[in-house]
């Protein structure tokens, strides 16, 4: 498995320097919802401290956690595709302390900024891509305990 990119590091220091301008200190308690899936996606965190779940509701009762996130890791992409809508939940799973970024600010500067916005794109799909290749490995683990017809 490739190892994870932090987002912030992943950005030369000019493009970072601009991008975290836009940034606002926030603060989730432990056990706050942070935001539902299907709910509007404006806006996006890179955790500073703290951890948090990326959570998928199984049935109306059932949620299962299919990510834990940490420090430097980001919180959020579907902000930077239509429908703009949330694919999962996030509940913070400790007291955490991000920097929280506005998604139409960081578009206007990706526009203005070119080299920016394609050094964001690149990162943010590399991040979804290791992260993809991590829940495929807890997938083929669990077929390989649970058998055929436990998926």
């Amino acid at each position: 498995m490739t190892k994870a990119i932090k987002l912030l590091t992943a950005l030369p220091l000019p493009q970072r320097d601009r991008l975290t301008a836009l940034a606002r200190e926030v603060s989730f308690p432990e056990d706050a919802r942070i935001f539902e899936a299907g709910g509007r996606a404006d806006r996006f965190w890179v955790v500073r401290s703290g951890a948090v779940s990326l959570t998928q509701q199984v049935t109306s009762l059932q949620q299962v956690t299919v990510a834990s996130l940490g420090a430097g890791d980001l919180l959020g992409w579907s902000w930077l595709f239509p429908p703009y809508e949330w694919d999962f939940g996030a509940e913070a799973f400790s007291p955490v302390r991000a920097y929280e970024f506005d998604a139409s600010s960081v578009l206007a500067l990706c526009d203005e900024d070119p080299r920016l916005g394609i050094v964001l794109v690149r990162s943010v799909a590399e991040i979804l891509a290791h992260r993809l290749e991590a829940t495929r490995g807890r997938l083929m683990e669990h077929y390989a305990l649970h058998g055929r017809g436990s998926l």
